[in-house]
């Protein structure tokens, strides 16, 4: 929300502003929780960068799991200033990731492989440069919820053909943290003026960021149990220190 109060970065100049006080922490950080709540989506992906590495899963789980920091690094940069250009680099790479998505849950079955990561990447690359000077607001929601929606056939298919019960139970939690997540989104764009006159704000947006950091963790470790199954990898899902899933395979010699 505006505020009156000098901050380092200027005048507000990105096209939406959240149901958080600007700059009331901090000259340097516009909407702090905002800012803040991306911290655990980096964690998150950093533990599942870790895993994709040590165990040698394939190189398009180990950029899904960067693309998720950089999103939430650019999620950090946009909510700490509210300038157009760090709008860019949130909204961005949020279509950068969905097209990964699209690449990791559709390339399996695809019969002309190289088409679909170029394509993919052309449509990326053109997006970026339109968005960079065509300002989307409404348009940029559409577009991503279509984005979103065409994942889903895809992800109910591997759900449906997944026989474990644990890697069941992650594809429950992604659609659980989704649905809170939005639940939260929502309230706090629809509900601004009434949340603002309440003593505690509850940060909705911040708790979108949160679910949404879980969402993403829960969703990379489905793909990833599915993927170690169709490469017959036996792949099972332990927990860390009792709470956190992560996929645990074990590759015949000859891989």
């Amino acid at each position: 929300m505006a505020d009156s109060i000098s901050s380092f970065w200027g005048p507000v100049t990105s096209t939406i502003e959240c149901c958080e006080k600007n700059y009331a922490y901090s000259s340097y950080i516009a909407e702090f929780f905002n800012t803040m709540s991306n911290i655990p989506s980096i964690l998150l992906a950093l533990i599942g960068l870790i895993n994709a590495l040590r165990q040698r899963f394939e190189k398009r789980f180990s950029v899904l799991h960067i693309s998720n920091m950089i999103l939430a690094i650019g999620s950090m940069l946009y909510h700490a200033t509210l300038q157009h250009v760090q709008q860019q680099s949130d909204e961005t790479p949020m279509v950068w990731e969905m097209l990964l998505y699209m690449y990791i849950l559709y390339s399996p079955d695809w019969h002309y492989r190289s088409t679909m990561p170029t394509f993919l990447f052309l449509y990326g690359a053109v997006f970026a440069a339109v968005h960079s000077v065509v300002r989307f607001e409404i348009g940029f929601k559409v577009h991503y919820v279509i984005l979103c929606l065409l994942c889903i056939p895809r992800m109910y298919k591997y759900y449906i053909h997944t026989q474990d019960v644990y890697a069941k139970r992650l594809a429950k939690l992604y659609v659980a943290t989704l649905l809170i997540g939005s639940f939260c989104w929502l309230g706090d764009n629809v509900f601004c003026k009434e949340v603002s006159s309440w003593p505690i704000n509850p940060q909705g947006h911040a708790l979108w960021h949160l679910f949404m950091g879980f969402n993403s963790y829960f969703a990379n470790t489905f793909l990833m149990f599915c993927r170690a199954q169709q490469r017959g990898w036996a792949p099972k899902i332990v927990h860390f220190m009792g709470l956190l899933p992560y996929v645990k395979i074990e590759k015949p010699k000859t891989q």
